[in-house]
């Protein structure tokens, strides 16, 4: 059985290590532990690569996503859940494209692949949430907006980037659908 704190410490790690390969994917493994409040010798026991604690960060965070949608439907209507929910995705995997060569050996393709069932799955249950308010056109391809919306990742980073993004997914958004219905709900 794990230690309470042990959860406790490997949680605050992720949490950590998330924002920090945000702000600088070449940060080191030490300034990650010491900004978790742990030794390196628990991050180390916890993650013994930065590999894996970089894998487990992405797994943690998308997860972590993918569970918000149900919470998302329930306070927002089902396009701006969408919206909320797509650039959250964007900018987590913003993060993971900056760390480029960090997560491209084959067990970090696996780990990758292994969370695209869960994401389309979940984009999915928002489109459907919007289609069954005729927010979007019904029966469009999960897996064809994840591809779509690679895009928002690919901008450049700072406000500009993120103001293209915005754009680019309200294009998108046009695309499923949404602003026909946008427009007949304003008239």
């Amino acid at each position: 059985m794990v230690r309470t704190d042990a959860l406790e410490n490997r949680a605050r790690i992720l949490d950590v290590a998330y924002r920090a390969f945000a702000e600088d994917p070449d940060v080191s493994l030490n300034a990650i532990a010491t900004r978790a409040g742990v030794g390196a010798g628990t991050l180390y026991r916890n993650f013994p690569t930065r590999e894996d604690l970089l894998l487990a960060v992405y797994r943690e965070e998308l997860d972590s996503l993918v569970a918000s949608v149900d919470g998302l439907l329930a306070r927002q209507p089902p396009l701006e859940a969408f919206r909320t929910w797509v650039r959250e995705l964007a900018a987590q995997m913003r993060v993971k494209h900056g760390l480029g060569e960090a997560l491209a050996s084959p067990e970090a393709q696996a780990a990758i692949d292994a969370q695209y069932a869960p994401v389309t799955s979940a984009i999915g249950r928002l489109l459907d949430a919007a289609a069954a308010r005729d927010e979007v056109r019904a029966g469009i391809e999960p897996s064809d907006v994840l591809l779509l919306i690679g895009a928002l990742w690919r901008v450049p980073s700072g406000q500009q980037g993120l103001a293209q993004a915005d754009r680019m997914l309200e294009t998108i958004l046009d695309g499923l659908g949404a602003g026909g219905v946008q427009q007949r709900l304003a008239e």
